[in-house]
């Protein structure tokens, strides 16, 4: 019976941890749209390079805000935002790769973005999850 609570209380405690890991992503996503416009449809910039500098961009607030409201961690870390930033390089290389063929085959390319946005979340939630903030034993 306890430890039937115990996973019922390990799962909830997941959950909640996945809900404000993707409150933060769309927070990333509305950083990482306003900058791609910014950057593509003001500056002129080629699409890809917009993507890639509006995807890092949101990396480093992911990562301020995943660090402290999502995982909890008393105080930002090099080394994490390494692990997170090589890790988030997965999910840039989908978002730009989604934006580029998407875009190409004549999806606007807003849309395309928060396609690739969609599918990077899954590739930077696990590894997340089982490497960047993953607890040393």
């Amino acid at each position: 019976m306890a430890g039937n609570a115990f996973t019922v209380l390990t799962k909830r405690a997941k959950l909640a941890r996945a809900a404000r890991f993707c409150v933060v992503g769309g927070t990333g996503t509305a950083i990482n749209t306003a900058v791609l416009y910014l950057l593509s449809r003001r500056l002129g910039l080629p699409l890809p390079v917009s993507s890639a500098i509006a995807v890092e961009i949101a990396i480093l607030s992911n990562y301020m805000l995943n660090d402290r409201f999502t995982f909890g961690a008393r105080r930002p870390s090099v080394r994490r935002l390494a692990k997170f930033n090589i890790t988030s390089l997965a999910g840039l290389g989908v978002n730009v790769m989604i934006v580029w063929l998407l875009a190409r085959h004549g999806v606007y390319f807003l849309a395309a973005n928060f396609v690739g946005i969609a599918v990077a979340v899954v590739v930077n939630y696990t590894f997340s999850v089982a490497w960047v903030w993953r607890r040393e034993v």
